[in-house]
């Protein structure tokens, strides 16, 4: 069974997750760790846990959501799983970091590629990868099935959606992507986003204007 940490971090409040099992294996998603006081955190939340890192994860790779990748590589040696789509944003983020004053170095290490339809598994627990373009152009989400959650990212928040004026975003993809891949779920499941408060499938089918 997992576990689910959230921490929130840096100027932009994003939701960092660490997952973990009774087996101690445990996933960081899109960490977005800035300071050295939130690196600190993360790592010794792990540490006191006794947590061994498994994977490294982003749903998308806008600049707050990948400021603590290179850390956690460099720290633990886990290299990035990410959509192929979103390489391209993710070498574009120093760039926009140093528009919003916020420079970073990012990672430098090896990209594994991942589609629609893989499953990351930790111990016998396992994630699975649904592809929902529209905020982002590679963006998606980890779904478990059998704890009915998933960890979502930027593309549904509670009683709100992801914004897509940034550079790569299609309103219309993105909400394709919601009605399509996420409003299918039941509705008891729970989603984890990249900012602000979790909600549920159910919740959001019954009172999110913008999926009307």
């Amino acid at each position: 069974m997992l576990t689910i940490k959230v921490f929130t971090f840096n100027p932009v409040e994003e939701n960092t997750y660490v997952l973990f099992n009774e087996d101690k294996e445990c996933a960081v998603i899109d960490p977005g760790c800035y300071y050295d006081y939130e690196r600190k955190m993360l790592q010794d939340y792990i540490s006191e846990q006794g947590l061994g890192l498994k994977y490294l994860l982003n749903t998308h790779c806008h600049l707050d959501h990948v400021f603590g990748n290179r850390f956690v590589y460099e720290t633990y040696g886990s290299a990035l799983h990410l959509h192929s789509l979103e390489k391209q944003v993710l070498e574009y983020a120093p760039a926009f970091g140093m528009q919003w004053g916020l420079p970073f170095e990012n990672y430098n290490g090896p990209l594994y590629f991942l589609e629609e339809g893989d499953v990351i598994s930790l111990g016998k627990d396992e994630l699975k990868v649904i592809f929902t373009p529209g905020h982002a152009p590679g963006h998606v989400v980890f779904y478990c099935e059998k704890q009915s959650f998933l960890i979502g990212g930027d593309v549904l928040f509670r009683g709100s959606i992801g914004r897509t004026d940034l550079p790569l975003g299609d309103f219309d993809t993105l909400i394709s992507s919601i009605k399509n891949k996420l409003m299918v779920l039941p509705g008891e499941v729970a989603v984890y986003p990249g900012h602000g408060t979790s909600t549920t499938i159910g919740r959001e089918q019954m009172g999110n204007t913008y999926l009307i």
